[in-house]
């Protein structure tokens, strides 16, 4: 059974299994960078961990380190492992109709999918980030979109753009990156915001503005 998002998942972002113990305390799944690992799947083939995986095998162009070459053929064959209960996928990638192979491999193995788009640049207007959002649900389980904010008005845009489409049912996983944004990994949840990501140490934080496991599982908690 693919991972379930009926309720707000937080995951421990990663490029190392073996971190998996020090996150059991207070995160839902892991997040596997596989991009960011020297051996991904061998690291799946030994894992023997407790909580289920979101692999993630993010491309350069999207800010990960994985090249094109083999990339979504590698993220397909994660999928076999049991600990795999979910995958993301770049939206882009998906619009370029490049991962067709990858995405019936993970629905024929009942591996869930997060559709993903990040803005490292700014944020976009918010009807376009509604337009991104319902664009990539037609692919996924859930809908990614993680933009960079200057300031609380952009953080605002984003917030409403997360409870009007919750509450139009669609499944959505939204956060601000930077300083100006950071405060949204805690809020988004309350607005419907289903995933949520923080390293396990601090300083191997795989994206700008991410909270720490711990500080980010109480500050959910504490706002539910």
């Amino acid at each position: 059974m693919g991972l379930q998002f009926d309720s707000f998942v937080l995951a421990a972002s990663t490029a190392a299994l073996s971190d998996e113990p020090a996150a059991r305390e207070h995160a839902d799944a892991i997040e596997f960078r596989m991009d960011l690992a020297d051996e991904p799947l061998a690291a799946l083939e030994d894992y023997d961990g407790q909580l289920p995986i979101l692999a993630t095998n993010r491309a350069r162009w999207e800010g990960g380190e994985a090249e094109d070459d083999g990339r979504l053929e590698a993220l397909a064959e994660a999928t076999a492992f049991d600990a795999v209960v979910a995958i993301d996928v770049e939206l882009e990638s998906i619009l370029g109709e490049e991962t067709d192979a990858v995405l019936e491999t993970a629905r024929d193995r009942d591996v869930s999918i997060v559709a993903s788009a990040h803005d490292f640049e700014g944020t976009p207007p918010r009807k376009e980030m509604v337009r991104t959002l319902t664009e990539a649900g037609k692919y996924a389980d859930v809908a990614k979109l993680a933009v960079t904010a200057e300031s609380t008005a952009e953080t605002l845009a984003l917030l409403s753009a997360t409870e009007q489409l919750t509450a139009h049912g669609d499944a959505v996983a939204t956060m601000a990156m930077g300083e100006v944004g950071s405060h949204t990994r805690a809020v988004a949840p309350v607005y419907g915001s289903k995933i949520g990501y923080a390293p396990v140490d601090p300083s191997e934080a795989t994206a700008p503005g991410q909270y720490d496991l711990e500080t980010l599982a109480e500050l959910v908690a504490r706002l539910e």
